[in-house]
């Protein structure tokens, strides 16, 4: 069946879906989950090698778990076999899709990924969860504080910005400085960027005396990092800019599968187009690596996708959704977690902290090795009496002794994008 064949994608209505109980939510995986193996297998060389079936269809979701996860690394492979470098799992004839994007290698080598017309409505139907619970509305202005390029963040919320009907402003090209000018002559009321950016935005706003809470920003959505659903950041955020936080999770080889609320951290995984399986990450199981299977994205498929993010979750059983509930986002990448003398760190751990510190404007984490234990080393922008103040912090919340480094002001990287804060350099 070609693209150009394949049935859209019809989901249900947003906020009727977020009051399903979970016996429906299951019921609705499943079926589209049977509807997209009927339509990809007989064409997706990858899966259909991976599942070896063409016609795989299921009585239940709990079979899923018995079938194979996927990789990223497989995805990266089947990449680099390919003449053309595009991996097997997409499921058409290149001449099927309409746009090109490409992961950031933050974890690895970059990979690019292929969205057909249809999946490009997947996509924004996907994304108006974010907006909904954002409350945006056609009488927005939306900023987005991105670059023009392959990273699919800024593509798919202008894209969802559009179909709501609201005005979406593009920020790409522009100093820090130059973006604030435009944000108060279109007068934007919502901003969307990454956590670190939304500080270093305020940064910029303070050293340059720009009147940052003269604009009319009411809602700042972030994405592509921790820092939504960390309170001491989401805090510092949402005191910069006078407007709520509101969290989003999603990746270009996944799809955007978290949205968050203007009223408090975490994150609800958008169940009418993922299915999330948990595989834990220590022996509490409290702690575990989401497992995500997207459904509708017919032309880049993931099957039991690996995501490597480290989660928490509970299944609410009142308020305004019941899908499935991150209180604390994406806690931190399954990879980026480092064992100190018994105590398992995330970035975000470590972030937290850094960010109840006003004097602490930037920081770096590396990671190091000494013989057969790991170490960690913190550089920060900052002055000595607040380099005691953190040290003393870390020392009673996480229970170790992490040498902090002060170093000039300005001397460490800024991002528009992901944040480079923690180096592994145990290699």
């Amino acid at each position: 069946m070609p693209e150009s064949k394949i049935p859209p994608w019809s989901p249900p209505e947003t906020r009727a879906s977020w009051l399903w109980s979970e016996e429906q939510v299951r019921r609705w995986q499943l079926e589209q989950l049977n509807q997209q193996l009927r339509i990809v297998l007989p064409q997706n060389a990858f899966y259909r090698d991976k599942l070896s079936s063409s016609d795989l269809q299921l009585d239940s979701l709990d079979q899923l778990a018995t079938l194979p996860a996927t990789t990223k690394q497989e995805l990266v492979a089947s990449a680099n076999r390919s003449p053309l470098g595009i991996s097997a799992h997409h499921t058409f004839d290149t001449s099927d899709y309409s746009r090109v994007h490409r992961t950031s290698g933050t974890t690895g080598q970059p990979l690019m990924i292929l969205d057909t017309a249809s999946d490009w409505l997947w996509w924004s139907s996907t994304w108006q969860h974010v907006l909904e619970a954002a409350e945006v509305t056609g009488d927005d202005r939306v900023f987005m504080a991105f670059s023009f390029g392959p990273f699919i963040g800024f593509w798919s919320a202008h894209q969802s910005c559009v179909d709501r009907g609201a005005v979406v402003i593009p920020g790409g090209g522009l100093s820090s400085l130059a973006r604030l000018e435009f944000m108060k002559q279109s007068r934007s009321t919502v901003l969307c960027c990454t956590p670190s950016y939304a500080l270093h935005l305020a940064e910029v706003a303070a050293g340059e005396g720009f009147p940052l809470g003269s604009l009319p920003i009411r809602r700042v959505i972030v994405a592509g990092e921790a820092g939504g659903s960390i309170p001491a950041v989401r805090s510092r955020m949402e005191q910069a800019w006078n407007a709520q936080v509101v969290d989003h999770s999603g990746a270009t080889e996944i799809g955007p599968w978290g949205f968050g609320w203007p009223d408090r951290p975490g994150i609800h995984l958008i169940e009418t187009s993922f299915i999330a399986e948990l595989l834990p990450l220590d022996d509490s199981g409290a702690l575990s690596e989401l497992v995500l299977t997207s459904l509708g994205r017919y032309g880049t498929p993931v099957i039991r996708y690996r995501t490597g993010d480290a989660v928490r979750v509970e299944r609410p059983q009142a308020g305004p959704c019941r899908f499935l509930w991150l209180p604390e986002g994406v806690v931190g990448r399954a990879d980026n977690m480092v064992t100190i003398r018994g105590v398992n760190v995330f970035p975000s751990s470590i972030d937290s902290i850094l960010h109840e510190f006003p004097g602490a404007s930037e920081y770096r984490i590396s990671v190091t090795r000494l013989g057969q234990l790991d170490q960690l080393e913190l550089e920060v922008e900052a002055d000595v009496d607040t380099q005691i103040a953190i040290e003393k912090a870390l020392s009673v919340r996480l229970g170790l002794r992490i040498p902090v480094k002060i170093v000039d002001a300005g001397s460490l990287p800024r991002s528009e994008g992901k944040s480079q804060r923690w180096r592994d350099r145990r290699d």
